[in-house]
C-alpha cells in the first residue's frame, strides 16, 4: 500500500506539550530506510526535478518571479493529482472564484480538488484534516499567519512560524505540502533564507524575459539530486512538458555564423545540447565592457585572460558579450572552452561547422580539464547529428562511437588549431 493511500494514524502526543508527537531512539540498522512509493504530479518533468515524485510528508517550496507559471503548474499538477488522492489548493491571494475561472481556462478537472481561500494557517490545516487532503498546496506562504504571532503576514517571524506548523502537519500525517514563495528584487525566496533551511525541496522557476519557455530547477532536494532541471513551455492552455530540450536550445539559423557554437551540458542526469553565442565589438570607451547572459561574467573575464595569455589573442580594446541561447544558465565550467571558441570565432570573422560540438574546462595556465560524464556527452551530441568534436585529451572515448569524430586536445592552442 503506497504511503499515500495508507490510513493516518493518530499522533501521539507528549502529555506536558499538547500537540507534540512524541519518539523514541531506534538502532539506525533498524529504520526502514526505503524511499517508498512516491506519488507521480502528472508531469515527468517536475517529478524529474523532485526526484521522482512526491514523498509523503515532503514540505516543498517554489519560487520564481511574478506571472512566471507558478501557480499554473501546481494548479494542472494538482487536478492530475486529484485522480488518485485528495487535493487540498489553499490560495491567500485570491478567491475561490478566480482560482476555478484559471483552472476552467487550462482545461483541468480535479475529482478530488478542493479550494479554500484563506491565510489562517490553523483553519488551512483543520480543513486539510476534515477532507482528508494527502498533498496540500499553499499559495503563497507570504499571505499566511498563524494566530498567536503578533506579526504582520509575510514578516520574518510569521514565514518562520507559518511554515513550521505546516512543515510539523507534513511530518505527522505523511501529507506532501507545496509552497509558493515570492521572490525578492535579486531573485531569491524572501524571508533571508529561513524558508530554504526549514523545508526539504527547494525549487527555482526561471524565464528569460519574454520567453515562453520555463525552467525549474532544484537547489535543494533531500529526496533527490539537486540542480537537476526540468523545462515546460507557456501557452494559452497553460505549462506544457519539452521532453527534448536540445531542440529549443538549438534553434540555429540555416547558415553557420561567426561567434556560434554548441557545447553539451549536463544538468542534473541529462545531457543538453546548448548553443552559445559571443559578439566581440571593437569598443570605443576607456573600459571595454563585458556582458555574459546566462552565464558568470567574473568566469568570462578570466577566460579572455587565458586566452590572450596562452592564445595571443588580445581583447583588450574590445567590448565582449556572451549569451547562452535558450534562457538556461551554464554553472558548470564544461562549457569554459565553447565561450573560448565563440569568442575567438566573432573576433577572427571565421565561422565554425554547425556540425561541431564543444566541451572542456580551461584552467589558468591554459591546460583544458576533462570534465564529467564525457562519453555520455558524446552520445548524445551523435543522437542530434553532429559529426564533430572538440573535448579535452582525458576525455577522449576509448572506443570510437559511431557518427562522430573525436578530437582531443591537452591545452588551448591545440584546441583553437582543431577549430580550422
Amino acid at each position: 500500500m503506497s504511503a499515500f493511500n495508507a490510513p493516518r494514524k493518530p499522533r501521539a502526543t507528549h502529555p506536558g506539550a499538547q500537540g507534540i508527537a512524541t519518539s523514541q531512539a531506534e538502532p539506525i540498522g533498524q529504520v526502514d530506510a526505503s524511499n517508498g512509493a512516491r506519488l507521480g504530479t502528472g508531469y515527468a518533468e517536475f517529478d524529474r526535478v523532485l526526484g521522482g515524485g512526491l514523498a509523503a510528508g515532503s514540505v516543498t517550496l517554489i519560487g520564481g518571479d511574478p506571472g512566471i507559471g507558478k501557480s499554473t503548474l501546481l494548479l494542472q499538477c494538482a487536478a492530475a493529482i486529484s485522480a488518485r488522492v485528495p487535493v487540498l489548493y489553499a490560495t491567500g491571494e485570491e478567491s475561490v472564484r478566480q482560482v476555478a475561472e484559471r483552472g476552467k481556462r487550462l482545461a483541468v478537472q480535479g475529482p478530488a480538488l478542493s479550494l479554500i481561500s484563506e491565510t489562517a494557517v490553523e483553519r488551512i490545516l483543520e480543513e486539510c484534516e476534515r477532507a482528508g487532503a494527502r498533498v496540500l498546496i499553499v499559495d503563497s506562504i507570504q499571505t499566511m499567519s498563524v494566530g498567536d504571532v503578533d506579526a504582520a503576514p509575510g514578516a520574518v517571524t510569521q514565514l518562520r512560524e507559518s511554515t513550521a506548523r505546516l512543515v510539523r502537519h507534513a511530518k505527522a500525517a505523511g501529507t506532501a505540502v507545496l509552497l509558493i514563495g515570492h521572490v525578492t528584487r535579486e531573485g531569491v525566496i524572501a524571508g533571508p533564507r529561513v524558508l530554504e533551511h526549514m523545508v526539504d525541496t527547494v525549487l527555482y522557476f526561471e524565464s528569460d524575459s519574454g520567453s515562453r519557455f520555463r525552467v525549474i530547477r532544484a537547489v535543494k532536494n533531500r529526496f533527490g539530486a539537486v540542480n537537476e532541471i526540468g523545462v515546460f513551455a507557456m501557452d494559452e492552455q497553460g505549462l506544457h512538458e519539452v521532453r527534448n530540450p536540445s531542440a529549443i536550445f538549438l534553434s540555429r539559423g540555416s547558415e553557420a555564423v561567426p561567434g556560434s557554437v554548441v557545447t553539451v551540458a549536463r544538468e542534473g542526469t541529462r545531457q543538453m545540447l546548448i548553443e552559445v553565442q559571443s559578439l566581440v565589438d571593437p569598443s570605443q570607451a576607456a573600459n571595454p565592457r563585458r556582458v555574459a547572459v546566462g552565464f558568470e561574467s567574473n568566469r568570462v573575464a578570466l577566460l579572455l585572460a587565458v586566452l590572450h595569455r596562452h592564445a595571443g589573442i588580445a581583447l583588450h580594446s574590445h567590448d565582449v558579450f556572451v549569451n547562452v541561447v535558450g534562457g538556461v544558465r551554464l554553472a558548470e565550467t564544461a562549457a569554459d572552452l565553447a565561450v573560448v571558441a565563440a569568442i575567438a570565432s566573432s573576433m577572427s570573422g571565421e565561422s565554425l561547422p554547425k556540425e561541431l560540438v564543444i566541451f572542456g574546462e580551461l584552467g589558468l595556465t591554459g591546460e583544458i580539464r576533462p570534465v564529467p560524464y564525457g562519453e555520455e556527452r558524446l552520445r548524445e551530441a551523435a543522437k542530434h547529428g553532429f559529426r564533430r568534436a572538440i573535448v579535452p585529451r582525458a576525455n577522449a572515448p576509448r572506443q570510437a562511437i559511431a557518427g562522430i569524430e573525436v578530437a582531443a586536445a591537452a591545452r588551448l592552442p591545440e584546441a583553437l588549431a582543431a577549430l580550422r
